[in-house]
């Protein structure tokens, strides 16, 4: 026999647990309920993004990722900005909290805060270790997986550049030539500007063939091997912004909720959240705006044939 809808989704179960710390429904206000199901609808999206983080993940990490493969990647991906924004609306049902009703349960949370989300920790993990203050709060930090920046930076650093590989003959020349002519384009064209693009290859060693990758990506997006590798790229600014926007809808509802009161957990509250919007996991992602150059001053493709989609 079929299960019926409440027993696929185990609504008895799921709506069993909204009676707060005292497990007893009858003490829980209508505020403080609310409170809870917002918070726990908070939890069910975060499994959902680590989920396709993960699955994300898992494409990426591969040492060849097949061309089929990105469209795929770029799906889990566009499956977690809408929950990103499904959840920053979301702390609009918040606000109808109002800050006294707040108090009036407040303590009953004791020290408990949300930075002690493991799930958060989570998924923040996922997106990329520099987002971690301190270790996950209730997971093992064995447990974690490779981030979403790292297998990006090393799918980056395989990018083909004017046809070559890293595992090319003669890979690094072309990659330093290549690096030179760009930069000879850029000079000529915004001498004011172009210390940044030699700090932007410069900078360190060990970038410098990933962040070459992301400018030929960049620049030649038009060309048919490199259309969905832009995509991917669009598609990961996109993810961290709709990730930057939630908190900052976080961060205003909580100063419209407490003011500038310590947070539950003792954190500084409105001025932390404020902080982590100034965080970046994908940094080069964004700071090769800075570089681009016009199409018509880009070095000449040596290799056109390369990127072109190949027949049966």
């Amino acid at each position: 026999m079929s299960p019926t809808y409440s027993e696929y989704l185990r609504l008895e179960e799921l709506l069993k647990l909204q009676t707060g710390v005292k497990d007893d429904k009858k003490k829980i206000s209508n505020d403080e309920l609310h409170f809870i199901l917002v918070h726990q609808n908070f939890e069910l999206w975060f499994k959902l993004i680590i989920n396709e983080l993960k699955s994300t993940i898992d494409i990426l990490s591969s040492t060849y990722v097949e061309e089929t493969k990105l469209p795929q990647a770029v799906h889990h991906m566009n499956r977690v900005i809408e929950t990103f924004k499904l959840m920053s609306q979301q702390w609009r049902v918040m606000e109808t909290l109002e800050p006294q009703d707040f108090l009036n349960f407040r303590d009953e949370l004791g020290t408990a805060s949300g930075f002690e989300s493991f799930q958060m920790r989570e998924m923040e993990s996922l997106m990329g270790k520099k987002w971690i203050d301190g270790k996950p709060v209730g997971k093992d930090e064995k447990s974690l997986e490779k981030s979403l920046y790292e297998v990006t930076c090393d799918w980056l650093e395989r990018t083909p550049i004017q046809g070559y590989t890293p595992n090319s003959a003669d890979d690094e020349g072309q990659v330093n030539n290549f690096i030179k002519e760009y930069l000879k384009a850029h000079k000529s064209l915004y001498p004011d500007t172009t210390q940044d693009a030699i700090d932007f290859f410069e900078e360190d060693s060990s970038f410098r063939r990933r962040r070459a990758g992301l400018v030929f990506i960049e620049s030649y997006r038009e060309l048919p091997l490199l259309a969905w590798p832009r995509k991917l790229i669009s598609t990961l600014i996109e993810l961290e912004e709709s990730m930057i926007l939630w908190r900052s809808s976080h961060a205003r509802m909580v100063e419209r909720m407490i003011g500038r009161r310590v947070g539950t957990g003792g954190s500084s509250g409105v001025d932390y959240l404020d902080m982590t919007t100034k965080y970046r996991v994908f940094i080069d992602l964004w700071s090769v705006r800075s570089v681009l150059i016009k199409k018509e001053a880009l070095p000449t493709l040596n290799n056109p044939d390369f990127y072109e989609f190949k027949g049966e």
